[in-house]
């Protein structure tokens, strides 16, 4: 059955009656875009009408964000919303958006499971050993990331400036591109969400660290950034927004039908398999969030001398 089926009529009448679009920010083949597109399909059978996934890579996950600041609110085009758009909002000179206002927040859905990987044969086994390396060889050693601004970018300048690091940060259009760089041997690591999850467990690629609280249940053998010496934890949470002035009742409707696919055992199954965890908010948890987040982020950035405002 249908999750719409469930909905009341008044939710019902809510719904756009054309193809839902959903905007990822990331190039294709990475950790939110394989997320996005089983998300996308599950959608489309509680929705009953197409959903189409809309990549839109590059300026560090910002063009999708921006696009939202020129469609109607009327429910039928939802962006991914990386913690990075808070990022710009508080760092860019002259950000292209106000991240409170300019936007609808629908549903929080899920969080990246983050770590540090190299090529199987690099003389680092572990992410403490890839940091003193750095630290003897200053200005030798390299790390990729999907782009400046990015969580993983914010978190390994966090890093850098603890331990008062030298080395390179090669920002790359998205996970997918970083991991493939590591392979390629155009950088020595890549700071990434867990699209490298399956080359990681085939040997393609070994893992220095996970960011998460503790350690990833798929690989408990493998150290969190505590374990490596850090106070660090960074999962970003991430969810769907749409244009500014959105109504209420719109709002609640997609939400309903949103969070039947965020449920759906075909989606779930992804999440699994790409260790992402579930992070479910409604409007009010999200925007709360997102309020809370930004003045938290906004924080850590004057204290990292970064140029917050």
């Amino acid at each position: 059955m249908l999750a719409t089926a469930l909905l009341p009529a008044p939710a019902l009448a809510q719904l756009p009656g054309r193809p839902l679009r959903l905007v990822v920010p990331w190039a294709a083949g990475g950790t939110t875009d394989v997320q996005m597109r089983a998300f996308g399909e599950a959608l489309t059978r509680h929705l009953g009408q197409p959903v189409v996934v809309d990549n839109k890579p590059g300026a560090g996950g910002m063009l999708g964000p921006q696009a939202l600041l020129l469609e109607k609110p009327d429910g039928s085009v939802l962006c991914q919303m990386a913690v990075s758009v808070l990022h710009h909002a508080i760092l860019a000179p002259r950000p292209s958006f106000d991240a409170l206002r300019d936007f609808t927040w629908v549903i929080g859905l899920t969080g990246y499971l983050f770590g540090v990987v190299v090529k199987p044969d690099a003389p680092w086994t572990t992410f403490a050993e890839f940091m003193a390396d750095a630290a003897r060889n200053p200005g030798k050693r390299s790390y990729g990331t999907s782009g400046i601004g990015s969580t993983q970018h914010i978190t390994m300048e966090r890093i850098t400036r603890a331990r008062g690091l030298d080395w390179l940060h090669v920002p790359y259009k998205g996970v997918a591109e970083t991991v493939q760089a590591v392979l390629a041997g155009q950088v020595d690591a890549a700071a990434a969400s867990s699209v490298w999850s399956a080359a990681v467990r085939q040997g393609s690629l070994r893992l220095l660290c996970t960011w998460g609280a503790e350690r990833a249940p798929r690989f408990a053998d493998v150290p969190t950034l505590r374990e490596s010496g850090l106070d660090i934890v960074s999962e970003s949470p991430y969810g769907l927004a749409g244009p500014r002035g959105m109504d209420p009742g719109l709002v609640r409707a997609l939400h309903e039908v949103l969070n039947a696919a965020l449920h759906d055992p075909t989606h779930l199954a992804v999440l699994e398999r790409l260790d992402m965890p579930l992070r479910p908010m409604d409007p009010a948890a999200y925007t709360a969030f997102v309020h809370r987040q930004f003045e938290e982020d906004r924080a850590m950035f004057r204290a990292l001398d970064m140029g917050a405002r």
